[in-house]
């Protein structure tokens, strides 16, 4: 067992690269300064990147360092984050993903459905709120009628005309493919119509066939969440990127995603984020089967999120820690580690609640801020493409260097980039 004892706040906060380099193997040390120079993850060999997933001790220590002064050097000390409620329609699904706490069978005593209605209710409540987003998905309930996400985002637009609508997954989409009989691009172009802004890039898991098999023998194949999310933007309609872990993958398999989502991002430039989802294994049929470990170690939530940083770098430049899935001290330290995003306020959250997520249901921004704060930086309250920040902290001024005084303190906080 390595130490990790340096996984603290006062560390991370205060070590830098310099100081680290010499404990720091020659491979390792050789491949990130390359994308410190470059400010570029793609320079990386696929090899350099499989050395810096498999690496422990005093090399996971630079990689988390190396990933922080990255995040410093690419975005500056601005953390985000967007009010946001979530919206899950219905917890009725068919799919049957074992490591889905969530959906339930249309007779269980838990089942619901809203109504068009009540989605309108929940949005017109979230606009008062201050929520400049709605992130909206569900299960996937047998006969479904065949335009009802048309129709979820007629009744969104009609409620709050100025929501962004962040909606449905690529397994939602197959799915009202299926049922709708249009072609795809057809099928997102008419959501674009009725209100679609941007796509969750959920439903992601892990890209490879044969681990997606074990987590969802339903689920949509790799190959097709990509056709999804290569239509969707090639249509204008942007989304996140994601990754679950610590369950049946292993280091390979992030690196063969990052690289994916180098690939599709270089192609179509519509990634506004990427999003490490740590898995929570508590009250999951896959952890109780034997197919999963119980959920990843604080070594590999730190090496996921700065290996992000560092192969994505120039090409999603905003890594985004899942609050809810990681709790608050993991959270922090993720930050610390190449993450620069703290995802959303979110009000309703239940999917990650019921598989064993202790962190709560809602953030709110003062406590965003109060985080955010604690670690020295910038809070920013964005909008969902990032092409809007606001400051809400009184005391803060900005100078002609891009410096700006928190508190008293001088954070160096560059201009936030879109992620492109």
């Amino acid at each position: 067992m390595y130490d990790i004892s340096w996984a603290n706040q006062q560390t991370l906060q205060s070590v830098t690269w310099d100081d680290v380099r010499q404990r720091v193997s020659s491979p390792v040390r050789t491949a990130v300064e390359k994308v410190l120079s470059s400010l570029n993850g793609g320079v990386l060999t696929r090899e350099e990147c499989l050395t810096l997933a498999g690496c422990s001790g005093d090399d996971l220590f630079g990689l988390v360092v190396a990933a922080n002064e990255l995040r410093r050097r690419l975005v500056g000390d601005v953390v985000s984050y967007v009010v946001t409620r979530n919206i899950n329609f219905t917890n009725v699904c068919f799919v049957g993903c074992k490591f889905c706490a969530f959906s339930v069978g249309p007779r269980d005593e838990s089942a619901y459905f809203l109504s068009l209605d009540e989605v309108a209710q929940k949005c017109r409540e979230a606009e008062q709120w201050g929520a400049t987003e709605v992130c909206i998905q569900g299960g996937l309930p047998r006969n479904l009628p065949p335009f009802y996400y048309r129709d979820i985002l007629r009744a969104v637009k009609s409620a709050t005309p100025k929501m962004h609508a962040h909606a449905f997954s690529p397994m939602e989409m197959v799915y009202g493919v299926e049922l709708t009989g249009m072609p795809l691009r057809e099928y997102l172009l008419m959501l674009k119509e009725n209100g679609l802004d941007t796509l969750p890039g959920t439903a992601a898991e892990i890209l490879d066939d044969s681990v997606r098999h074990i987590l969802s023998a339903n689920k949509l194949s790799t190959a097709q969440w990509c056709e999804v999310i290569e239509t969707a933007h090639q249509c204008g309609i942007r989304s996140t990127s994601t990754m679950m872990y610590g369950h049946a993958e292993t280091h390979e398999h992030w690196v063969n995603q990052m690289l994916l989502l180098r690939k599709i991002q270089s192609r179509t430039g519509g990634f506004t984020e990427f999003v490490p989802l740590g898995f929570i294994h508590d009250n999951t049929l896959l952890f109780a089967q034997g197919l999963a470990r119980a959920g990843a170690t604080l070594a590999e939530h730190l090496k996921v999120h700065a290996l992000a940083r560092v192969m994505l770098a120039g090409s999603i430049d905003h890594i985004q820690v899942s609050w809810v899935k990681l709790g608050r001290e993991v959270s922090q330290l993720s930050l610390l580690a190449g993450a620069d995003d703290y995802g959303g306020t979110l009000f309703e959250e239940n999917i990650s609640r019921l598989a064993g997520a202790t962190a709560g249901q809602c953030i709110s921004t003062a406590e965003f801020q109060e985080r955010i704060l604690q670690l020295g930086r910038l809070p920013a309250q964005r909008n969902t493409l990032y092409s809007k920040y606001e400051y809400p902290i009184a005391n803060t001024t900005g100078d002609s260097s891009g410096a700006v005084a928190v508190g008293g303190t001088r954070l160096q906080s560059g201009a936030p980039r879109s992620g492109l």
